[in-house]
């Protein structure tokens, strides 16, 4: 069975297995497919080569039976040629919902020691039976405060989960190089190029939350926040009393502008959003509590976050903390025809790219 690959290496790729050529990048969302392939290095730079961006109901996404899974697979199929990809080579996130990422410390050992070690004690460290669970894990190096420590990224799934998802890409004919956690992958692709403090990297979802603390190009930190943009439409639908369909349309043409339809959209949000940046601060408080006060730089939004006009002076102003809309693409380099084709879309790729970047030196 395909091991469930999501081993940082020291420089922040991630490990891939040996040889198998090109590859490209498969984002199954919550509304969309995402398809990246890119070529060139992280040494040297990215250049996307291929790209396909496909709307899904979500109802095809979430149809367990055998036509709904065979209309997924003409789905992906149908982007690939829409793209021009032709390897079957793939590597494909995994979602936070079925994943469970962590950091531990444990005392430093010369790092072939601290594997064989760890090996042996994972059922410390995932929230179920061993046997029932495919695991994967990595050092990180040293911890930063403490010399006699060294951190370990532990990630793991359901085996059951795992296999079936690539029994199922498989069945298109592809072939499962990697399976990777979202939260991770969209991390590599937005954390900023250089930062030396550490920095809050959010993707607002459908449904959840991830977030991830990167500090000196390593994640410290993984979670998953209850409730994401779909909790919003609800809050908002509710509050205004109109349609689910009109309310996301309110969000994301005036956001939380307050001089826009007499600032309803914000008044009807601000509680929400308030507990959510709540949650963020309390994120940062635990981060700094681990990790000796260090600086946290700013934060970075992603998904649905990367899309609500203001949502990241709210935040700014909630968490005191500087906030941006993040770049999935600040490392790779676009033609002007591929932007224009991006632009209504280019902000849902962070998955997608930080697959994609994962490497293919092994």
């Amino acid at each position: 069975m395909l091991d469930f690959w999501c081993a940082y290496a020291y420089n922040g790729s991630m490990s891939l297995i040996h040889g198998v050529g090109d590859f490209f990048a498969l984002d199954i969302g919550t509304t969309a497919i995402r398809l990246v392939q890119l070529a060139g290095n992280a040494a040297h730079g990215w250049v996307l080569q291929k790209f396909a961006y496909v709307p899904v109901e979500r109802k095809v996404l979430e149809d367990g039976s055998a036509a709904g899974q065979r209309r997924l697979g003409e789905t992906i199929l149908g982007a690939m040629k829409q793209a021009g990809i032709t390897t079957n080579n793939v590597a494909v996130g995994m979602p936070a919902s079925k994943t469970f990422t962590s950091i531990v410390r444990v005392d430093n050992l010369p790092e072939t020691e601290l594997l064989n070690s760890i090996k042996y004690q994972l059922d410390k460290y995932i929230p179920m039976p061993l046997d029932e669970a495919t695991v994967d894990y990595v050092s990180l190096g040293v911890c930063p405060h403490d010399a006699t420590k060294a951190e370990v990224l532990i990630s793991s799934t359901a085996v059951d989960f795992a296999e079936a998802r690539m029994e199922l890409i498989e069945s298109y004919g592809l072939n499962v190089i990697a399976q990777e956690p979202e939260s991770l992958a969209m991390a590599r692709a937005l954390t900023p190029v250089g930062a030396q403090d550490a920095r809050m990297i959010i993707d607002l979802g459908e449904r959840s939350t991830d977030l991830v603390m990167m500090y000196r190009g390593l994640p410290r930190l993984v979670r998953s926040i209850p409730g994401g943009f779909a909790l919003l439409i609800s809050t908002v639908s509710s509050s205004l009393s109109v349609k689910p369909d009109q309310a996301r349309q309110f969000i994301l043409k005036f956001g939380l502008a307050q001089d826009k339809v007499e600032g309803q959209v914000f008044k009807a949000l601000d509680s929400t959003l308030e507990s959510f940046a709540s949650e963020l601060s309390k994120s940062m408080r635990f981060f700094k509590s681990e990790y000796m006060n260090a600086p946290v730089g700013g934060i970075v939004l992603s998904g649905f976050a990367g899309m609500i006009p203001f949502i990241a002076e709210y935040i700014e102003a909630k968490t005191n903390v500087p906030t941006m809309q993040g770049n999935p693409w600040q490392l790779v380099r676009v033609t002007p025809e591929q932007q224009q084709v991006l632009a209504p879309v280019a902000s849902e790729f962070a998955v997608a790219i930080g697959l994609a970047e994962r490497g293919n030196d092994g």
